[in-house]
């Protein structure tokens, strides 16, 4: 869906002291994927703590599409009946992916060794991001793609026939794209190998391994092999989604740069390929802990406690970034109320997500009165040492962590920060503003 039609202003007001319990959604990757393998599945897969934001309600969506079972029984609670690998039929209608990259490029993976021909398409976001990366793979199994240029959507993939399949050399970091190549092989004949030079988030492989499939992973010179053997039979589960360590990144941001805040955030899954953000803020000298370490349904699990204090600018290195991609947003809102200089480096995959997000936080941050400085793969941010003037009305660009970032750093600055399109949240953390307004923060609706 596209919320460009109606538009909704909303500012952050400075001066927020935020404290107590955030509760924040389901992890947005698991959520996807517990739709897709429990559609993938023989039997009845039950979620729990589903995020039942647009992005992946969109998801269930294209799986009923293409046949599978999809019912919601209660806030968070879903089962899944399955139709098992290689059981999808061909939609009757366009695949409607709205804001999400992650469920259209997964979904062409599932896709792509099937039989029939399925037409994808999203929001004007979704359709302005290249799917080049995603189709060039999926042709090596005898996918055929046929879209605009440089492949963007609508798109339409005639699924191969007879798949055959493959090894692939990964020249990004990318799990949206590893997955697709992934999935691809699961309704295909032998094995299929994927080679990434840099770990990305690995719940694709995880959570594959416990539907049933064989997935290994072997660390070599050529980078992490990963192997997965085609046509197994994926058994239903029972999945408790862990909270979703992006979405815990904006209350523990801005409560690390809002005066006097102290905010817990339960139960947020730390899986290594995804906790960079967190790994960096303490390197910053955040007043971050984590408590009740555990483990549920094999993801590291922890409640992370965040304080406001003293955060210096640092240098990011290039190789945390895939497990940090989505965080560069509010990473680069705590870098400017930093003393010093912080610089993020190999971040040119924020170039080609909902939005370029490198140009949106850049234009959005110098509007602010910050000083940013950029290439095609760093980021630069100056820090004000607390002191951001605000004042100003920055463009979301349909881009969800745009718009909360902004709002993150509203709550800070010395006038309030307006961002133009408030409904964009809705697609990943649709209880946003009112956790934010529980913890202490105040927005304001801009009236014309």
């Amino acid at each position: 869906m596209s919320h460009s039609a109606d538009p909704r202003p909303m500012s952050a007001v400075p001066g927020a002291t935020l404290t107590g319990v955030a509760n924040v959604p389901g992890d947005k990757s698991v959520s996807h994927r517990s739709l897709l393998f429990g559609a993938m599945a023989v039997g009845e897969t039950k979620i729990t703590g589903l995020l039942e934001g647009q992005d992946v309600l969109d998801t269930g969506k294209a799986m009923q599409a293409l046949g599978a079972e999809v019912i919601q029984h209660g806030p968070g609670e879903w089962s899944v009946h399955g139709v098992g690998v290689g059981g999808f039929s061909e939609p009757v209608d366009v695949i409607d992916c709205g804001n999400s990259g992650t469920g259209v490029r997964l979904i062409m993976g599932t896709v792509a060794t099937h039989g029939f021909s399925t037409t994808f398409t999203g929001d004007a976001s979704l359709r302005s991001r290249p799917m080049g990366r995603v189709t060039d793979p999926l042709a090596m199994f005898g996918t055929q793609s046929y879209g605009r240029a440089q492949g963007r959507l609508p798109l339409t993939l005639v699924g191969a026939s007879n798949p055959v399949p493959v090894r692939y050399v990964s020249p990004v970091p990318s799990a949206q794209v590893k997955s697709a190549v992934l999935l691809a092989g699961l309704n295909t004949p032998g094995e299929t190998v994927l080679i990434e030079a840099e770990a990305t988030r690995d719940h694709t492989e995880r959570m594959l391994n416990g539907f049933g499939a064989q997935v290994t992973t072997e660390i070599t010179d050529e980078g992490r092999v990963i192997t997965l053997k085609g046509q197994p039979e994926l058994r239903p589960q029972t999945i408790v989604v862990p909270r979703d360590p992006s979405s815990a990144a904006f209350p523990v941001c801005a409560a690390l740069i809002c005066e006097g805040s102290d905010v817990l955030v339960p139960g947020i899954g730390l899986n290594p390929t995804r906790a960079g953000l967190y790994t960096t803020l303490r390197e910053m000298g955040a007043d971050l802990t984590y408590e009740n370490e555990r483990e549920e349904g094999g993801e590291p699990v922890a409640d992370l406690r965040a304080r406001c204090g003293p955060i210096k600018g640092i240098e990011v290195p290039p190789e945390r970034a895939a497990s940090m991609i989505d965080e560069y947003p509010i990473l680069s809102v705590v870098a400017a109320m930093a003393e010093g200089t912080t610089v993020m480096h190999g971040v040119k995959e924020l170039r080609v997500k909902e939005s370029d997000r490198i140009d949106a936080m850049a234009r959005g941050l110098e509007a602010c009165g910050v000083r940013v400085e950029e290439t095609e793969d760093s980021f630069t941010v100056h820090g004000t040492g607390g002191a951001i003037p605000g004042g100003a009305t920055v463009g979301t660009r349909l881009d969800h962590r745009i718009a909360m970032s902004f709002f993150c750093l509203g709550m800070a600055a010395q006038k309030p920060v307006t961002v133009d399109d408030a409904t964009v949240v809705e697609t990943s953390f649709p209880n946003f503003l009112p956790l934010m307004e529980q913890l202490g923060s105040r927005f304001e609706r801009e009236t014309s």
